[in-house]
Order: C-alpha cells, then sequence, then structure tokens
C-alpha cells in the first residue's frame, strides 16, 4: 500500500467530506478538469462507443451482407484499450472501488456488481474482437452477435448510470480537497504513461472517426418527429 492508499484509507475512516475539486488541465481548451469531472467524460467515451455497438447490431439484423467487421473490431480495440485496461482498471478498480469499499455505505453495495460487469464486459470485448479477425460473419452468427452487442450496451447504460450519481459522488465525498487534487494529477499522470499523450482527446478523435464511418457523426438525424397533436 503506497502513502496515497494510507492517507486516503484514512480519510475514509474519518468522514472526511470535500471541500473543493482536485484538477488537470484539458488539452483542448486549457481550462482545469476536475477528477470527477474526468471520470464522467471519459463514460461519454464509452457510451459513444456503445451508440456505435447498437448501431452495429440494427445493421446487423436489417441487412448483414453491409455489416462492417473492421469497424466492430475498431470499436472495440478502442473499448478494451481506453475502457477496460485504463479507465476500469487503473482508475476505477485501483483507486475508486478500494476506497468505497473501506467507507461502507450504499455505493459500497455496487462495487461487487461493478467488478462483475467489468469482468463480463473483457469477455463480451474478446468476442467481439474474435468475430472482427474473422472477417464476414456467417448467417449464422448474426443474431448471437447483433444479442451481444445490444446486451453490452444495455448492462452498460445501467452501469455507467449508477456510477455518474452514487459510485462516484460517495467516492468524493470521502476525499479531502487535498486528497483529490492528489488523484487529479494521480490521474493524468496514469493517462499519460498508459497513452504516451492525452488518451481522452485521442479516444474522442478514434470514436468520431468511427462514427462518421458508420454514417451516425451528425447527431441531428436522431431528433424525433413532434409527437401527434403537438
Amino acid at each position: 500500500m503506497n502513502e496515497f492508499d494510507r492517507r486516503s484509507i484514512i480519510a475514509a475512516g474519518a468522514g472526511l467530506l470535500v471541500a473543493g475539486t482536485g484538477a488537470k488541465s484539458s488539452e483542448s481548451s486549457g481550462k482545469e478538469v476536475g477528477a470527477v469531472e474526468d471520470l464522467m467524460r471519459e463514460h461519454g467515451v464509452l457510451r459513444r462507443a456503445l451508440l456505435a455497438y447498437r448501431n452495429m447490431a440494427a445493421k446487423l439484423r436489417a441487412n448483414p451482407a453491409n455489416f462492417d467487421p473492421e469497424l466492430l473490431g475498431r470499436t472495440a480495440t478502442l473499448f478494451r484499450t481506453f475502457g477496460e485496461d485504463y479507465h476500469e482498471k487503473k482508475l476505477e478498480e485501483e483507486h475508486i472501488f478500494p476506497l468505497l469499499r473501506q467507507a461502507g455505505g450504499p455505493a459500497a453495495a455496487y462495487v461487487d456488481t461493478l467488478v462483475a460487469q467489468h469482468r463480463r464486459g473483457r469477455e463480451i470485448t474478446d468476442y467481439f474482437l474474435g468475430t472482427a479477425r474473422k472477417g464476414a460473419i456467417g448467417s449464422g452468427e448474426v443474431e448471437t452477435l447483433a444479442y451481444f452487442l445490444d446486451g453490452l450496451d444495455l448492462m452498460y447504460a445501467h452501469h455507467a448510470a449508477r456510477e455518474d450519481t452514487v459510485v462516484f459522488p460517495a467516492w468524493k465525498n470521502i476525499l479531502s480537497a487535498r486528497q483529490l487534487e492528489d488523484l487529479s494529477e494521480l490521474f493524468e499522470e496514469i493517462e499519460r504513461r498508459q497513452f504516451g499523450k492525452d488518451g481522452f482527446e485521442e479516444a474522442v478523435s478514434r470514436m468520431a472517426r468511427v462514427e462518421d464511418a458508420l454514417g451516425i457523426a451528425n447527431i441531428s438525424q436522431f431528433t424525433p418527429p413532434l409527437p401527434p397533436n403537438a
């Protein structure tokens, strides 16, 4: 256990409330980004990947011949490197969940399920990567692949919503202002060590290219029509 972990557990036991916010700088804007905001904007990248999966599932069911396994592979690779190997393992599982377990309370009750869902997500990502490497999707594989694309999307929709509204706020509230600031700096260091640069900016760029190839980059197409009698 390192010195930061010892200080954090002491803070959790004492029930310290945060009095401020840690911050890191964003390369795109030059403005400060706090640790919790950083986690939530990373969720935004992963939600975009899940929306791409949802689109792929619909395309598979409508016309399997037009499905592009290469886009599945690109999305799954991003989800693995940015979502699973970095966001989940390096941030949540190493620096957030242990403190919540130590502190107890309603948020701690989610931790075992969240970790189990991380494991299941990695298993499904392995399946996506293996499927993408094979190239063409056989007729007998269409519904299975579509099922798991939809299933991962649904699981993480609930997963991220609980983290954003219960888990991250509870984690923030057991940290002092100084600890939150230290964590923000640590998260930036981990990100640069993992990717050699701003991983968030690169992930956004990669996801945008996938969306463009899928034809879902223009979000105006998802605005529904007026309801009857509106």
